[in-house]
């Protein structure tokens, strides 16, 4: 947030000087069609992705019915602020064309203006990054966790370390999984792959919302919302999906959907009908992580 700030404040002194001319014609040769509009929201809610995070560590919060809610109403609306100024910064001393052609969008704008003390905005990208990626993997390791726990997904994946109380299996699932998402190395391909999945899954969320509206009436909600929100963004879901493949087919969709089935194949095989033969793969698998990792089940765990 400090660098944010001086960021944002810089850009205010540099529009405050009259740097307009990168506002002029702002949507000059834009290609307008459904599926460009996906693709560029892709690439939009790649950026605020990080508002589903919380969810994941409901159990980990000291009273979320208050806390959750409050945490997205502060949260929300101040990243958004904060991200719409940074880029009207950006645009004070940068075209269209050279932020897309920069590798490091804040290293250019801090080598143009705030130079010699430009060697900060790295430096704090740096601890962004490291922040973002403790924060995701915390979040994203509890995700895979509770999945083992529940049945969603192999037992052994619910394990957690004897030592550090910490559940390494799922965290080392997510670096695999990670692993697989960064093997392209285009960071385009990367955002369309992953918008494109993780959308489906949005969708199918909160269109689980709308179904249980109906067919759990009678379940305790302690946190609620009108139900103009869940189908609203049902619809954007569809869309986010369905278009960027009708308008622009790539493979990437394509491997992405595979990548979804083969979720579906080794559930079915490993967890949901645990054919003899796949418990045979997976029981000295789970011993030997067990042994490796020095992890045991949680009811196991020593108080």
């Amino acid at each position: 947030m400090i660098i944010v700030t001086i960021i944002i404040v810089s850009g205010i002194v540099l529009l405050a000087q009259g740097k307009t001319d990168n506002f002029k014609d702002f949507f000059k040769d834009s290609k307008i069609s459904v599926g460009s509009i996906s693709l560029a929201f892709y690439n939009g809610l790649w950026a605020y992705d990080g508002w589903n995070q919380l969810n994941y560590i409901t159990e980990e919060l000291k009273n979320p019915y208050r806390n959750l809610p409050l945490s997205i109403i502060i949260g929300i609306p101040l990243v958004t602020v904060c991200y719409v100024l940074i880029n009207v910064a950006y645009f004070t001393v940068m075209s269209s064309t050279e932020l897309m052609q920069s590798p490091a969008v804040a290293v250019t704008f801090g080598d143009r203006v705030l130079y010699p003390a430009a060697w900060i905005v790295p430096l704090f990208v740096a601890f962004s990054t490291l922040g973002s990626a403790n924060g995701t993997c915390f979040t994203a390791g509890r995700l895979v966790y509770v999945a083992g726990r529940e049945g969603h997904m192999l037992k052994v994946l619910s394990y957690i370390n004897v030592k550090r109380l910490t559940p390494a299996p799922a965290l080392m699932f997510y670096g695999v999984i990670t692993i697989i998402y960064i093997i392209p190395g285009d960071i385009d391909t990367l955002i369309n792959y992953f918008s494109f999945a993780v959308w489906i899954f949005y969708g199918l969320t909160v269109f689980a919302l709308i179904v249980m509206r109906f067919t759990r009436k009678e379940v305790r909600r302690p946190i609620t919302v009108p139900i103009i929100i869940p189908v609203i963004v049902t619809l954007v879901a569809i869309i986010l999906v369905l278009a960027p493949i009708i308008t622009t087919p790539e493979l990437a969709y394509l491997y992405c959907a595979l990548f979804i089935l083969s979720g579906l194949i080794a559930y079915l095989l490993f967890v949901h009908l645990k054919f003899s033969w796949a418990q045979k793969i997976s029981k000295p698998i789970t011993m030997h992580l067990q042994m490796l990792l020095e992890v045991v089940p949680e009811e196991e765990v020593p108080e």
